[in-house]
C-alpha cells in the first residue's frame, strides 16, 4: 500500500512516539516468543489507552505478558482470578470505619493499579462484572457516593476459556464493548515450544526485565496518539467498513459509533507502532478483526459472539466483508 509523503513531525507525533512503541514491542517478546501480531495488538491497546481480552486455554502466557508489561514500565500490576463467589467490593475496594478514628477509610481494591489481570473474567457474576465498566470506560470507581480516580495509565488484561462454558456467565455486549481489541495467543509453534524447554534454566526471561519507558513517557504517547494524521479517504474506508456491518445479511446488529471510534483509535495506535505519524487503509484493515468482530451480533445467534467458533464465524464474515469494501489508493 503506497504510503502518504505527510511526515511524523507534520502530523504532530514525535519520532519518541514510535521508540516508545518498539521498547513496549521488544519486552513484551520475551513473554511470547514467536508471537508477532499478539504482541503487536497488546501493545496498540496500550497506546491507545484501550483493554485487551484474550480468549484461550491457560497457560499459553497471558498473565506473562501483562508481568512483561508491567516490568517494561517499571510499574507493578495486579492479578484477579475471577470466580462466582468474587464480590464488586472485592475488586473495587470498600469503606472500613476505623474504630480508633471513628471514621469511615476507603481501602482501595486491586482495580487501584496500572494494569490488572482478570483472569477468567466470565466465571464472575454479571453483578461483579458490571462492577468493572465504570473502571474500564471512566478510569475511576464510585463507592458511597464519592469517586475516586484512577492513576493513569490503566489497562485491563481480561482472559476467558473459550473451551469451557461450565459455571461461566457469558460476558454482555456493554462489558465486551468496554474492550478495545479481542484476539487469542494459540500455542507455540513447535519450532518455539522446544526451543523454550531447551533454554529454560529456572529463570523467566520476564523476571530479568528492566523499565525500558516510563509511566510519564507512555501517557506522553498515549495523548500523541490522537495527532496521528487522517487523510479524509481513510476516514471514508473505515465508515464504509462500519457502513457495511449494519447492512451485511449474515449480521444482525453492526457496529456502533463507539466501535467506529474504537477502530480509529487503534488504527492511529498502531501507525505510530509501524513508526507514521499518519494512517493508511492498512492500519484500519489490519485492526479490523480485533476491534469489530466482538462487537457483531449474527443472525441466528441468542448472544453476543463469545465462544470460539462464534468468534471464527465472527471473523470469517467480517473478512468477507472486508474483502468487498473498496480500499483507497
Amino acid at each position: 500500500m503506497a504510503e502518504s509523503g505527510r511526515s511524523r513531525q507534520s502530523s504532530g507525533v514525535s519520532p519518541l512516539a514510535h521508540e516508545v512503541a518498539q521498547k513496549l514491542a521488544q519486552a513484551a517478546s520475551l513473554a511470547l516468543t514467536g508471537k508477532a501480531e499478539v504482541v503487536e495488538r497488546a501493545v496498540v491497546t496500550l497506546l491507545a489507552r484501550g483493554h485487551l481480552l484474550i480468549e484461550d486455554v491457560p497457560g499459553v502466557g497471558k498473565t506473562t505478558l501483562a508481568r512483561a508489561l508491567a516490568r517494561a514500565l517499571g510499574t507493578d500490576f495486579r492479578r484477579v482470578q475471577c470466580n462466582n463467589d468474587l464480590m464488586p467490593a472485592e475488586l473495587l475496594g470498600v469503606n472500613f470505619f476505623n474504630k480508633a478514628e471513628r471514621r469511615f477509610e476507603f481501602r482501595p481494591g486491586p482495580v487501584f493499579t496500572h494494569i490488572l489481570v482478570a483472569d477468567e473474567i466470565n466465571r464472575a457474576t454479571p453483578k461483579t462484572q458490571s462492577a468493572l465498566l465504570e473502571v474500564m470506560s471512566e478510569r475511576q470507581v464510585s463507592i458511597d457516593g464519592v469517586t475516586h480516580k484512577l492513576d493513569e495509565p490503566f489497562l485491563v488484561i481480561a482472559t476467558q476459556n473459550p473451551d469451557d462454558a461450565a459455571g461461566t456467565y457469558p460476558l454482555p455486549d456493554s462489558q465486551l464493548d468496554r474492550f478495545l481489541l479481542r484476539t487469542a495467543v494459540g500455542y507455540p509453534s513447535p519450532a518455539v515450544e522446544k526451543q523454550l524447554l531447551a533454554s529454560r534454566t529456572g529463570v523467566e526471561p520476564v523476571d530479568t526485565l528492566e523499565p525500558v519507558v516510563t509511566l510519564a513517557q507512555l501517557v506522553d504517547v498515549q495523548r500523541e496518539v490522537d495527532q496521528v494524521g487522517v487523510d479524509a479517504s481513510v476516514i471514508d474506508y473505515l465508515h464504509a467498513i462500519v457502513h457495511a456491518t449494519r447492512s451485511h445479511e449474515a449480521i444482525a446488529q453492526g457496529v456502533s459509533t463507539r466501535g467506529a471510534l474504537a477502530l480509529l483509535r487503534a488504527a492511529k495506535a498502531r501507525a505510530i507502532v509501524k513508526g507514521r505519524g499518519f494512517l493508511i487503509p492498512d492500519d484500519v484493515s489490519e485492526m479490523a478483526l480485533a476491534v469489530l468482530a466482538h462487537r457483531l451480533r449474527l443472525r441466528g445467534l441468542d448472544s453476543f459472539v463469545g465462544g470460539e467458533t462464534q468468534r471464527d464465524d465472527a471473523e470469517r464474515v467480517l473478512s468477507e466483508l472486508l474483502s468487498r469494501v473498496e480500499v483507497p489508493l
